[in-house]
């Protein structure tokens, strides 16, 4: 036995006698002084337990307290583990039971972690209680001491299903092991699910959910929650998809036979609608038309019958005969017999006799004699009146001179109204009045007014005014441009605009100023990489990190060239769909392509638009380097709604040129409208600008307006402009009347189809002079008007300060001006390098699984022209540069962080065919910290706990 056993036994021994003495004490002085009210004696009573011990378990280090409570008793020892607790451990309290009388006892100890950690035996740790009386000793039940704590992994989790309405749903978990036991609950979209509130629903003891009949409510995402006094865990979360496979409805009647005569079709259709497929469920199986043969009756026109008999002559000398449409008679809707079906002739050569009264001649007489007074009277009064108009002579011109090639418009003065209101919605009546012809707006090559007003028009130098419009040559491009020819003949008329341009007899579509000089933005780069920005252009270039080797360095350029020459060596249909962009050094050496972006005009559609990327070779000529449709491996264009992002290998010059297919194709286009007071005089300028719907070409507009002191008077508006060969129009309406005056001609201007379509990121514009009756008139209200035939129409409502005192500054661009023009290093890029060098490693090595860099370009949505990335040395680090320039406007990284994370569940779902292979680098990559500051999940963090806690 060892010292502590000894001395445990030495300790119970004497507190032994000690309860002998105190009890033979107790019955002395029970025997010698007992009195009428002294307590009921306990002799012959063993003690009895009023209170037992429970089983505990310990939170973490927080000690249990056990108790006990016995009466009669004179001493309770607990007993822990089969050896004595020792006395000093005990904490004893006595009191007297008010009901019996009874003295009673209660006993409490602390029991700690380290206690039961330190115990080692066959079971878990355990106490009792022993109480002491007269006749002997009583013991408690067991009570035990455990460690409680929660796994955190659960041992099965719920797994995702996708099941058919009204069908069974079962979700099986099981939670991790804990003592004591967790309990399980399910949470459906972060709200419980209980089977008390929803009889379709049972969860079951096993823990798992069973929904028995599956409706269309009970999709979501489930959740399996775990908990017990130590801590909650939840398990991984279940997509429950329900979805409705499709039905067919009733069949429709038949329909009539397709053809008027002879061997047909007829149809009867379905559709898959009862119910529609819904969730992914399965379209319906069958034909959803089905076709008969049928035979239509041909229609049989009626025929004439001989003719019958000549009549007797009537007293009118006239006989008759007649037929009948009988040979055939006409069916099944044939056309009735042409001709008529009664004839009448003179039966006596003209020469019958019938008598004529005088009165009668009288009333011929006189009726010629009135209708030939009433001529000369009529003759007379066309005279008068022409002679007395004789002094408009030439002034007035027939709309039949002015209309070969132009649109013509019929308006009127609107009615009177009311001088004092500014802002007039009173339309021209179209209905009536003259018809004028409305002439082009010129462009000029200075700064001076683009539209000077016009001189007056005489019958005899309209030929010449003509000719200086070119009318003639805008009259022959309506005439051999028919809508069926498109687009072959809309190409002949493109080309003969150009040779126009260059022999110099078009000047309708030059730019609003010589602007010669260049768009040019430098800097200089190294192994980090960084980005060019044009500003407010909607042109950059991304120099991807690792492009330049690490010892040296490149002074790069990027210039969007101004002028027209290379616009002009385009041929056919093919117009510029953006600015054309040169980038350098020539000698440019770089180990992985660049991201150039250009902003475009086009409305993307494949069937209507061919689209290709050109280079302009040493020659000066353009080459198509691909086209969008096609997949190439020397390059790479992503076409965006509002940009196009290349990945380019050589430096050079790049435009995006596109060609029509058919009249759908749609370039958009920005319009504006400036204003300016013309300076010592009462006239104030209104000029519209009809430009392509690109940064770079508005930026034109800004600087010429900047020079003129113009204000913008009405937010830009976009106009789609189709290809159909219509002209383009511009007009101004509901101008007060009393308070401004504009000059005739002028209230209606157009551009030709080949001048807007053959534009080329140019800005054409023309101007509408109008003059004050007053200098208190401060204010002007009117809408412009812009409009294709047949195509769409944009109103810009304007309504301004004219006096300069009143003038305020309006910012020409809606957006934040760019300064930035060069960024290097990790701050010109949204994905941080570490990340982005992780993602490289892990998807550019070859994975069995599938997960290698075509899943990432999939889900990026990147996945065309793979061919192109996988002759990369890292086609991830290449993805990932496009991406960048595809987001570059935008801050956050959701849809990298999204794609990432829907790659590692599908990932975590398919189990590795090899129990020894190694886990994928890619789930030491997590998303959530693309977002944040960029830590790897295989670093330490606080969480990295032991399984349990306690």
């Amino acid at each position: 036995m060892g010292a502590l056993s000894k001395g445990r036994y030495l300790s119970m021994t004497g507190l032994l006698l000690l309860v002998c003495c105190a009890a033979r004490v107790i019955s002395k002085g029970a025997a010698g002084d007992a009195q009428p009210d002294a307590l009921p004696s306990a002799q012959g009573t063993l003690p009895h337990f009023i209170q037992e011990p429970e089983d505990a378990y310990i939170v973490k280090s927080n000690p249990i307290k056990l108790r006990c409570r016995a009466a009669p008793a004179l001493q309770i020892f607990f007993k822990c583990n089969g050896e004595w607790v020792h006395q000093n451990e005990h904490f004893s309290h006595e009191y007297k039971d008010l009901n019996t009388g009874l003295k009673v006892r209660e006993v409490m100890i602390n029991v700690s972690r380290q206690q039961v950690e330190d115990f080692h035996g066959p079971e878990d740790y355990w106490c009792l209680c022993v109480a002491w009386s007269h006749l002997g000793t009583s013991k408690s039940r067991k009570a035990t001491a455990r460690i409680a704590y929660l796994r955190k992994n659960f041992e099965q989790d719920p797994q995702g299903k996708e099941v058919p309405i009204n069908g069974m749903i079962v979700l099986h978990c099981r939670p991790p092991e804990g003592v004591p036991m967790a309990e399980v609950e399910w949470l459906k979209n972060e709200e419980q699910v209980s089977s008390l509130t929803d009889d379709n629903i049972d969860t079951r003891a096993d823990h798992n959910l069973i929904i028995n009949e599956a409706r269309l409510s009970d999709s979501g995402n489930y959740t399996c929650l775990a908990s017990n006094i130590v801590a909650k865990r939840r398990s991984a979360t279940a997509t429950v998809i329900v979805f409705v496979n499709g039905g067919w409805s009733l069949w429709t009647e038949w329909s009539a036979c397709n053809v008027p005569c002879g061997r047909g079709v007829q149809k009867r259709s379905r559709t898959c609608t009862n119910p529609a497929p819904l969730n992914g469920g399965a379209f319906c199986e069958g034909m959803s038309v089905q076709k008969i043969s049928c035979n239509a009756l041909c229609p049989i026109d009626g025929g004439w019958d001989e003719w019958s008999e000549w009549t007797i002559c009537s007293s009118q000398c006239e006989k008759q005969r007649s037929r009948e449409c009988n040979s055939p008679a006409p069916r099944h809707r044939g056309k009735m017999c042409e001709g008529s079906s009664e004839a009448t002739e003179n039966c006596t050569d003209g020469l019958c006799a019938q008598s004529m009264d005088s009165s009668n001649d009288v009333a011929l007489y006189s009726g010629l004699g009135a209708g030939i007074i009433a001529v000369a009277i009529l003759v007379v009064a066309v005279m008068l009146y022409r002679k007395n108009h004789s002094e408009y002579g030439v002034d007035v011109i027939d709309s039949s001179a002015l209309t070969g090639g132009f649109q013509s418009f019929n308006f009127k003065t609107t009615r009177q109204g009311n001088p004092l209101l500014l802002n007039s919605s009173m339309q021209p009546d179209l209905t009536v009045g003259r018809t004028y012809s409305t002439p082009l707006c010129f462009q000029d090559s200075t700064d001076k007014e683009l539209f000077d007003p016009l001189p007056d028009i005489k019958v005899k130098v309209q030929s010449s005014f003509m000719v200086s419009l070119g009318v003639a040559e805008r009259a022959e491009f309506h005439a051999k441009a028919p809508a069926e020819t498109f687009p072959r003949d809309l190409s002949r008329d493109y080309s003969s605009t150009m040779d126009r341009r260059k022999k110099g007899l078009l000047t309708l579509n030059g730019p609003i100023s010589s602007r010669k000089e260049q768009l040019r933005t430098t800097g200089v780069f190294g192994h980090p990489g960084g980005r060019l920005v044009v500003p407010n252009t909607g042109v950059s270039l991304l120099v991807p990190h690792g492009a330049v080797a690490e010892s040296m360095s490149w002074e790069m350029y990027m210039v969007i060239n101004q002028g027209e020459a290379s616009v002009q060596t385009l041929e056919g249909c093919e117009i510029l769909l953006g600015p054309e962009v040169t980038y350098g050094p020539p000698g440019l050496d770089l180990f992985c392509p660049v991201a150039m972006t250009i902003a475009h005009c086009a409305e993307l559609d494949a069937e209507n638009w061919n689209i290709q990327l050109k280079r302009k070779t040493q020659d000066s000529k353009w080459e198509e380097v691909m086209s969008i449709e096609e997949e190439s491996t020397s390059c790479y264009c992503l076409m965006d709604s509002s940009s196009c992002h290349l990945l380019l290998d050589q430096p050079g010059s790049y435009a995006l040129v596109g060609e029509p297919l058919t009249q759908a194709a749609v370039k958009r286009l920005k319009l504006a409208v400036f204003g300016s007071m013309e300076a010592g005089s009462m006239n104030y300028s209104l000029r519209v600008y009809c430009v392509d719907d690109t940064p770079h070409a508005f930026q034109g507009v800004v600087a010429a307006e900047k020079t003129r002191g113009g204000q913008l008077l009405e937010e830009p508006k976009l106009l789609p402009f189709r290809a159909n060969t219509f002209s383009l129009q511009v007009s101004i309406q509901d101008v007060p009347q009393f308070l401004w005056n504009i000059k005739p001609f002028t209230t209606c201007q157009e551009f030709s189809f080949p001048q807007v379509w053959c534009s080329n990121q140019q800005p054409l514009h023309c101007a509408f002079s109008l003059e004050r009756y007053s200098p208190a008139t401060t204010q002007l209200s009117c809408k412009i008007s812009v409009r294709q035939v047949k195509g769409h129409e944009q109103i810009l409502q304007v309504y301004t300060a004219v006096d300069e005192t009143e003038k305020e500054s309006v910012p020409f661009f809606m957006q934040t001006d760019c300064t930035i023009t060069s960024q290097t290093g990790p701050k010109a890029f949204k994905i941080p390098l570490s990340i982005r060098q992780r993602i490289c490693a892990t998807f550019d090595t070859a994975n069995a699984k599938g997960k290698d860099w075509q899943l990432l370009a999939q889900k990026l949505h990147l996945d065309r022209n793979l061919g192109y990335f996988a002759k990369q040395q890292s086609p991830s680090a290449v993805i990932l540069s496009l991406w960048e320039a595809r987001h570059q406007d935008t801050a956050d990284l959701d849809s990298l962080a999204s794609a990432l994370e829907e790659i590692g569940k599908i990932h975590s779902q398919s189990p590795p065919k090899d129990g020894d292979e190694p886990e994928s680098d890619f789930n030491h990559i997590e998303a959530g910290s693309l977002c944040g500051t960029g830590k790897l999940t295989g670093e330490k963090t606080e969480d990295s706990a032991p399984e349990y806690t306690g």
